[in-house]
């Protein structure tokens, strides 16, 4: 890894690169261990001469946003991480319409969106990832999801090869889209809301808030909701009328306050989570004849 390090280090900032980074530090699990190299870019350049790089010599590399839906094994990852988050995060709002850099916070985005009187995003205001990685799984909340705003995306593939999207090419489904499938990078994503009273988006912001608060457990380390919603049921629902609340392995817990999520009430590792995911999967299948399948990445090495 010190020779892919140096040659990197030649064409990334030695600032924006971190050598055997522990991964829990970069997830909303605060679960994870060492990646062999992080990289964060500041720019499209930096993001496409990685991708390049790493293709042409078959170094393993994984992209990721802000950590927020993510668990990661505890070997770590090996090979490249590259988190487009916090450091490539530009924005400009004209019109009706924001174009933005793929690793803005949902939450920053929402708030100029208010700033700019524009409605159609505020069901994103309390969802905890960045843009990009919103728009590859279709992130929703409250009757909203990206497909309902997205008009176009920026991406290129794993070699760093360019290509635009239209929204009809996106093929947005439940919590997946192209994106996802093909294994294509967000570099940036425009959106089109529609005028609004800004006293109204803040009310609707606020209230949203609110509701999140009562309804989730968010003072704990968590990815989020783990499952996806089954069809005709709700994970959270079955995971309860199962006996599963409060049910613990290690220190990762089932939230007392919201079945659907598991909480890390301590030092969690990621077999404690996996263990508790399928612990709650082979119970509600037992009992229901459900099959909950994980909205959480798992990602890392075995």
């Amino acid at each position: 890894m010190e020779n892919i390090y140096n040659d990197i280090k030649r064409i990334i900032p030695k600032g924006q690169l971190l050598l055997n980074e522990p991964m829990k530090n970069h997830t909303s699990f605060r679960i994870g261990g060492p990646a062999d190299i992080m990289v964060l870019p500041s720019n499209e350049d930096e993001i496409i001469k990685v991708l390049t790089y790493c293709s042409g010599r078959n170094v393993p590399i994984f992209v990721m946003g802000n950590g927020s839906n993510l668990l990661v094994r505890d070997k770590g990852i090996r090979g490249v991480v590259l988190k487009i988050a916090d450091t490539f995060n530009s924005v400009k709002a004209k019109g009706r319409k924001i174009e933005a850099q793929s690793g803005i916070l949902l939450s920053t985005l929402s708030r100029i969106a208010l700033r700019e009187s524009l409605t159609g995003l505020e069901f994103a205001s309390g969802i905890p990832g960045t843009l990009g990685g919103a728009v590859v799984m279709n992130a929703g909340a409250y009757g909203g999801e990206m497909k309902d705003v997205v008009t176009s995306v920026s991406a290129v593939d794993i070699r760093g090869d360019r290509l635009i999207l239209e929204s009809h090419m996106l093929e947005f489904g439940y919590r997946t889209s192209r994106l996802q499938r093909e294994n294509l990078i967000v570099l940036g994503v425009t959106l089109e809301l529609n005028e609004g009273d800004p006293q109204i988006i803040k009310e609707t912001m606020t209230d949203l808030t609110k509701r999140r608060r009562e309804k989730q457990p968010l003072s704990y380390p968590s990815g989020g909701s783990v499952f996806k919603r089954p069809e005709g049921h709700f994970a959270g629902k079955l995971i309860q009328d199962a006996g599963l609340k409060g049910y613990r392995i290690g220190d990762a817990k089932v939230s007392s306050k919201h079945s659907g999520f598991i909480i890390n009430v301590g030092d969690a590792t990621c077999a404690d989570v996996v263990e508790l995911i399928e612990t709650i999967q082979d119970r509600v299948y037992r009992e229901f004849g459900v099959e909950l399948c994980p909205e959480l990445k798992i990602v890392g090495e075995e």
